[in-house]
C-alpha cells in the first residue's frame, strides 16, 4: 500500500475512534426524568384533579423526597403541564397520585414527612382519589425508611 493509502487508512481509523467516543456504550442508563409536567417511569406524580392521569390534569412529577411543598410562588413546588391546575402550588391541592417508581412512596399531611396520617403508595399504584388525604398533603418520601 502506498503512502496515500496508509494515510487514508490512518485518517479513517482516527475518524471512527472519534465517533465511538461520542456514542455512549450499550447499557448506559438513560437520563433521569425531569420535572416537565409528564409522569414518566421513575417518578412519583401528584395530580390536581381526581383520576388526573386520565383527565389531562396538571401534574407535579418528582424523583426525590420533598420535605415541604411550600405555600406560595416563587418557592413552592407547582403543578406543571397544560391541564387544570397548572401553576398552582401542590401543598394542600393534590387529589390523586401515581407512583411510577420501583419503590414505595409515602404521602404525608404534615411537612418533614412526619405524622401518623399518611398514604402509602406501592410501586405502580394509581390512586384516583386520595380520600381523607385529598387536599391535605405537605410532603412525601421516596426513601424506604420513610425519611425525607
Amino acid at each position: 500500500m502506498g503512502g496515500k493509502g496508509k494515510k487514508l487508512v490512518r485518517t479513517l481509523v482516527a475518524v471512527a475512534a472519534g465517533a465511538l467516543m461520542v456514542v455512549p456504550p450499550a447499557g448506559v442508563a438513560a437520563a433521569a426524568p425531569t420535572r416537565n409536567g409528564v409522569c414518566e417511569v421513575g417518578e412519583f406524580c401528584l395530580y390536581y384533579t381526581t383520576y388526573g392521569w386520565a383527565r389531562g390534569s396538571a401534574v407535579s412529577d418528582h424523583t426525590t423526597s420533598i420535605p415541604e411543598y411550600g405555600s406560595s410562588q416563587p418557592t413552592c413546588w407547582e403543578f406543571k403541564g397544560t391541564g387544570t391546575g397548572s401553576g398552582v402550588c401542590v401543598k394542600q391541592e393534590a387529589t390523586s397520585a401515581w407512583n411510577r417508581r420501583s419503590g414505595t412512596v409515602r404521602l404525608y399531611i404534615l411537612p418533614g414527612c412526619e405524622g401518623d396520617q399518611r398514604w402509602v403508595i406501592q410501586p405502580g399504584q394509581q390512586v384516583p382519589d386520595l380520600g381523607v388525604h385529598n387536599n391535605r398533603n405537605q410532603s412525601h418520601s421516596v426513601a424506604s425508611s420513610g425519611a425525607c
